[in-house]
């Protein structure tokens, strides 16, 4: 006979308080702040009845003596031996491990360290020549200078594009980037800047000031060649 004790007395991942529940823990303090079972819950995504999710990931840990080299060698039917893994689940699990352990054999991504106005006009070659339109991107760098990242603010017509600052600040506080580069296309072949981008390069660099951020160069592209307003003297 079932004990209605027994259901009142489980609680799940649901009812714990928000810091304490592996997703929101991993979005409030980020993926470091959380344990290797806490991680593993996640994987699994729900418990059963009367096992929460994360009690379903330490009993896998426990099979593997707590060790995660132990744990990427378990076998599908291995994983399936502890209660509540199914064999999707277990196909989560050894997939997460493989992806961690190529993660490990990869070489560290190789970023263009940009030296010269050449140098971003060479990294964003393929992405706005040959265009019919206007596009505004703005790329990343770190302290030493070597582009961390890169997006396209906007896309606009044949005659310009509209640039918000608040969408060019917003991936470099996100990727905690030391400086930026703006950079945009002229599809009809002119390289000389107009007045708006004049004054928006002029606008951004009065904000990026008072982030902390550093605007090296606004570099225009355009078929055949390009105009940096850095090494025309006009930051």
């Amino acid at each position: 006979m079932n004990n209605p004790q027994s259901k009142e007395a489980f609680k799940g991942i649901k009812s714990w308080a928000v810091d304490d529940r592996p997703r929101e823990k991993l979005v409030l303090k980020g993926k470091a702040a959380l344990s290797n079972a806490e991680l593993l819950a996640i994987l699994i995504g729900s418990g059963t009845t009367k096992l929460s999710a994360l009690d379903l990931a330490k009993d896998v840990l426990s099979r593997a003596g707590d060790n995660l080299k132990e744990l990427g060698k378990m076998s599908i039917d291995d994983l399936c031996k502890s209660k509540g893994i199914g064999e999707a689940r277990a196909i989560t699990i050894a997939a997460a491990v493989e992806l961690g352990r190529r993660r490990k054999d990869e070489d560290p991504l190789k970023r263009t360290q940009v030296r010269s106005s050449r140098d971003v006009y060479e990294y964003l070659y393929e992405y706005l020549t040959d265009l019919p339109h206007e596009e505004f991107y703005v790329l990343l760098l770190s302290r030493s200078n070597k582009i961390i990242g890169h997006e396209c603010i906007s896309r606009g017509g044949v005659s310009g594009t509209v640039a918000d600052a608040k969408l060019i600040f917003l991936p470099a506080l996100q990727k905690l980037a030391s400086g930026i580069i703006l950079a945009h296309n002229h599809p009809s072949g002119n390289l000389r800047p107009s007045r708006p981008d004049i004054a928006l390069t002029q606008k951004i660099k009065s904000g990026a000031e008072v982030l902390d951020l550093q605007l090296f160069d606004h570099v225009i592209v355009a078929e055949g060649g390009y105009f940096s307003f850095a090494d025309e003297g006009l930051l």
